[in-house]
């Protein structure tokens, strides 16, 4: 598959004798990567559930749901979800990182089997508050382990594994409702917490956690696991160690107050913020309301299998191509094109219901812009803002920090999601979808201004970019090995 293929096809200019082992995709890091990622396919499987799901609740005979019950099946998760980032941190300092995401399996399948089994509305409400609770705990815990575990050159390709596989478990749930009402989905949202649980029995846990805990004997061995049983590893185990012997006793919670942490945490959080108030989550939510509001006939079902669909080509896309490209050009082509779908979208609001021209004959485009723009979301905006959050924040810091830009995006979400209704009474489906358009636009800034490259580095060179440290010799040297040349015609 061309998402496989070696994301380093570049000469490089070798130093000989250096320690470090040529970049590659070893089977160990990739199914690394797959293991996590399961636990993403039940994330994405969660959030799409209410869609089909809450059509055969409201008609079903075995349970009675009220529509106010049935906003906060859907709203509960992300509620959730805020309470899991917070807790996730800690969780995943002093648990480690592969436990925490390991424990998640076993809270998500009894959510789950509460759902299905259930005769009443809160037993259903008290399931989708537990798989939220994993949902916040994963979306956190997923790119801090892949951060700290894949190689720099190939990071990029196999940290947007969770994003890529789990739009597969949105596409599984939107096809699966098409034949399933809602006990017979939650059952098999059970289903996938099976083989989740078993792939994590077969990775270790990180290098890093290892050595901050003084356990360097086991760091050794998971990093030989990770980089290959003849890979040369003791000038990466020497860099950990380095980043690690920095980390003092003060708490996290009193390291994030000073100022050379507090650019990282800010960038990450800009990012979640831009990521969200894109409205992508209320786009998606009232998907079928927006093609009512439009006149547009598309089928519900096929709306959001479209949605599903686009979703996942789009996000391989972005596997494909976030190693060659690099993190800020995709952000930009992002920023750029979900700001011209939604001026163009609230433009053909504007013109139908303000000045009340004929636009029966351009049924089409609502359709097409919103698929764009969900195409320039999942391109960047989507799986970056994830993935740069277990790049760029310090290590004595990462699993504070992460836990507040994690619990940070999920308020976000909640708060976009439920106010978008209120917006759209407010000022219209125009002014609704230009104001999201101007804050694309206002995002596209912030990446040229503040986001750094962290394409092919380590994260010991971006913890060092980001805080003024110098860069350890050892790593200066040996980087000479990762030089690649400018491509041809530039």
């Amino acid at each position: 598959m061309k998402i496989l293929m070696r994301a380093d096809t570049h000469y490089s200019i070798t130093v000989r004798g250096s320690d470090y082992e040529e970049p590659k995709y070893t089977f160990s890091q990739v199914l690394a990567a797959v293991a996590v990622s399961m636990g993403s396919m039940i994330v994405g499987f969660s959030s799409a559930y209410t869609s089909p799901a809450l059509v055969t609740m409201e008609n079903s005979t075995r349970i009675s749901v009220t529509e106010e019950q049935a906003s906060w099946v859907g709203g509960l998760m992300p509620l959730a979800a805020l309470a899991g980032g917070v807790l996730g941190g800690p969780l995943v300092d002093y648990m480690g990182r592969r436990r925490t995401i390991l424990f998640t399996a076993v809270p998500f399948f009894i959510g789950w089997i509460l759902i299905a089994t259930a005769k009443i509305v809160h037993l259903v409400l008290t399931g989708r508050a537990i798989c939220g609770l994993c949902v916040g705990v994963g979306s956190l815990a997923f790119p801090v382990y892949l951060g700290e575990t894949i190689q720099p050159e190939v990071r990029g390709t196999l940290g947007l594994f969770p994003t890529a596989i789990g739009n597969i478990g949105i596409l599984i749930c939107y096809a699966a409702g098409k034949y399933l009402d809602w006990s017979q989905l939650a059952y098999l949202g059970a289903a996938l917490s099976v083989p989740f649980f078993l792939l994590m029995f077969m990775i270790p846990e990180t290098p890093r956690w290892y050595i901050s805990q003084g356990k360097n004997d086991e760091a050794r061995k998971a990093l030989q696991w990770l980089r290959g049983k003849h890979a040369k590893i003791d000038n990466e185990m020497r860099d950990i160690a380095l980043t690690d012997a920095e980390i003092e006793s003060d708490s996290s919670i009193s390291e994030m107050l000073k100022m050379k942490y507090l650019k990282a945490i800010l960038i990450s959080l800009g990012l979640m913020a831009f990521q969200q108030l894109s409205g992508i989550n209320a786009v998606i939510f009232y998907t079928v309301k927006i093609f009512q509001m439009s006149g547009s006939s598309v089928d519900e079902n096929l709306s959001t299998i479209i949605v599903g669909v686009v979703n996942f080509i789009s996000t391989f896309l972005a596997t494909a191509l976030i190693d060659r490209a690099g993190r800020k050009l995709l952000l930009y082509i992002s920023s750029v094109t979900m700001t011209i779908t939604l001026v163009v979208l609230g433009t053909f609001f504007y013109v139908r219901d303000n000045l009340h021209l004929d636009v029966s004959n351009l049924g089409w485009l609502p359709l097409t812009t919103l698929m764009i723009y969900l195409l320039g979301f999942s391109l960047a905006f989507g799986p970056i803002p994830w993935l740069m959050m277990g790049e760029i924040l310090p290590a004595k810091i990462r699993g504070a920090a992460a836990s507040i830009c994690t619990a940070f995006n999920w308020l976000c979400t909640f708060a976009v999601t439920k106010t978008f209704h209120n917006i759209i009474v407010g000022i219209g489906p125009a002014g609704t979808f230009w104001l999201f358009g101007c804050i694309c636009f206002i995002g596209l800034f912030f990446v040229i201004v503040y986001v750094p490259e962290t394409r092919g580095k380590s994260l010991e060179q971006i913890e060092n970019k980001m805080t003024g440290r110098q860069t350890p010799r050892s790593r200066r040297m040996s980087s000479i090995a990762n030089i690649k040349p400018l491509p041809s015609g530039c």
